[in-house]
């Protein structure tokens, strides 16, 4: 038996991770990644923040149906109606959890909420045993702790703590900490907050300076034993900490931590992989475990060292973490049934309509890849409209004409609202002729803030994922498109994103100015 502790890992990336700009989910796609953060294994899914909107409160509501495994947890400021559409929103869990915070630096505390020091103490005291009348699991927060003042951190945790609040977690909210800091101030508070011992102290960092994993790292070598991280380091401005790398620094480090998880390493890749294909977020190559170089190794000295030994130059193993684990054995001979029953393990879930589409395109793509991958069937399905966003504006046909010397130009056919529509144009490049070809007929008004491109899988039969933002009105909304062309991928992103500004299915992150 294990004499370790165990490191609760808290998962963000539904709530923290979607305020990046562009990153918002729907629904559907955010039960997707629940399942998957289900089948990683990790203890506690923050789902969202249910007083946003009631769309982000259906979301939350549905993941607490779904999920069996994992606690489901809302956000809610120290507010009542907060709490109380949180409450509301993880009652169908297994197992629910409300978090709840308030800022408590003095320029928080002055500036944004205009609040003096007792009245903040009280507000966080009502707003735990306001939670405490929907679940016994309830996590306090205090926003900017990295720059709140330690007398004050310790009266107000030790006052929620008696208010019954379960969990205690300590945001370095701006990213300002550096490890030696964070783990002293984590240890300070474990020791002078009466009633420690009776709750799990927590962290959540980001990563302004780049130190997100370290300063969290260093809160569980001095006493914390949650987590809160997202996948892919995915967040606001620099991003949180990234799950993938807590979790395997945690496990390749058996000899310095104390603790040891319980998620299943071989599933962070896939997660990774699903989590950039929705929100459109791509890994850098040289991100740590989960970018496409983590495992290469380009010096002949490396590579000869690898050869004679791994343990030379690797230490940890590309399969354990999911690499070269996600090949699927389908093509065009094989039966719905089979399709189905992999859609499952990954996660997906479709009705009858939905599976007959999914059925159909797959079948297309076997006729045009040799092998197809698990990555492949994410974006096929990622693909496939929302059925909540009525397809306004759909790619009929096109044509693209593109040579050297000559000005690329782009002939399409769209069908509006059921009616056949044409246009053409020039462009920079043949992308360019077709997106400015369909804004010839939708004159939408948006502003095209980013494209990206990455091949799904390797290979030169690839498809290519494309990722359109755009902004409308101080708004911003992500379309994505996949195919074996990339000109079709791409109009086919640029054409989401305007369905889903037709049908209004885009919102300002759910936060507005307010997090952990």
């Amino acid at each position: 038996m294990s004499t370790k502790e165990q490191l609760i890992i808290f998962d963000t990336t539904l709530r923290d991770g979607e305020q990046s700009p562009g990153a918002s989910m729907t629904r559907d796609e955010k039960i997707r990644i629940a399942r998957q953060l289900e089948k990683l294994g990790v203890n506690v899914i923050e789902a969202g923040f249910a007083a946003a909107s009631p769309g982000d409160f259906e979301a939350i509501q549905t993941i607490a149906k779904t999920i069996k495994t994992s606690t489901v947890c809302s956000l809610a400021r120290a507010n009542a109606n907060d709490v109380r559409r949180a409450g509301e929103a993880i009652t169908p869990a297994q197992s629910g959890r409300i978090h709840t915070f308030i800022a408590t630096s003095p320029i928080h505390m002055e500036k944004k909420l205009r609040m003096a020091p007792d009245q903040v103490v009280e507000q966080a005291i009502m707003a735990v045993k306001l939670a405490r009348e929907y679940t016994g699991d309830v996590e306090f927060s205090a926003e900017d702790a990295v720059r709140s003042d330690m007398d004050f951190l310790v009266r107000i945790f030790s006052e929620v703590i008696k208010a019954g609040a379960k969990t205690i977690n300590v945001p370095d909210t701006v990213g300002y900490s550096i490890p030696a800091l964070w783990g002293e101030r984590m240890r300070q508070l474990i020791e002078q907050v009466p009633g420690s011992d009776k709750v799990i102290w927590s962290t959540h960092c980001h990563n302004d300076l780049g130190m997100a994993v370290a300063n969290s790292l260093a809160a569980v070598m001095n006493g914390a034993r949650q987590v809160e991280c997202t996948i892919n380091g995915l967040g606001e401005r620099a991003g949180n900490a990234s799950l993938e790398e807590i979790v395997m620094a945690v496990r390749t480090r058996k000899d310095i931590f104390p603790v040891e998880t319980r998620i299943d390493a071989t599933q962070i890749v896939p997660t990774s992989k699903l989590v950039s294909s929705i929100t459109g977020y791509p890994v850098q190559p040289n991100k740590a475990i989960v970018g496409a170089n983590a495992f290469a190794h380009e010096s002949g000295i490396h590579q000869d060292g690898v050869l004679k030994h791994r343990e030379t130059y690797e230490i940890m193993r590309a399969e354990d973490v999911g690499w070269n684990a996600n090949k699927l054995v389908l093509g065009k001979l094989s039966g719905r049934n089979a399709f189905r029953t992999r859609l499952k393990d990954l996660g997906i879930e479709l009705d009858d309509n939905a599976l007959n589409e999914a059925f159909a395109r797959f079948k297309d793509l076997a006729d045009k890849k040799s092998e197809i991958f698990d990555e492949d069937l994410q974006a096929l399905v990622s693909d496939m409209e929302p059925s909540e966003v009525q397809e306004t504006y759909q790619l009929d046909t096109l044509e693209v004409q593109s040579k050297t010397g000559s000005r690329p130009h782009a002939k399409l056919s769209l069908r509006v609202k059921g009616e056949t529509v044409q246009a053409e144009a020039e462009g920079s490049g043949p992308v360019d002729a077709a997106f400015k070809a369909i804004e010839n007929i939708a004159q939408s008004g948006t502003d095209l803030l980013l494209y990206s491109v990455n091949a799904i899988t390797s290979g030169t039969d690839s498809q290519g994922e494309v990722t359109v933002r755009l902004e409308h009105a101080g708004r911003v909304i992500n379309g994505n498109g996949a195919d074996t062309d990339i000109v079709v991928a791409s109009v086919k992103a640029y054409l989401n994103a305007l369905n889903l500004l037709a049908s209004g299915k885009l919102r300002i992150n759910p936060q507005e100015g307010d997090h952990v």
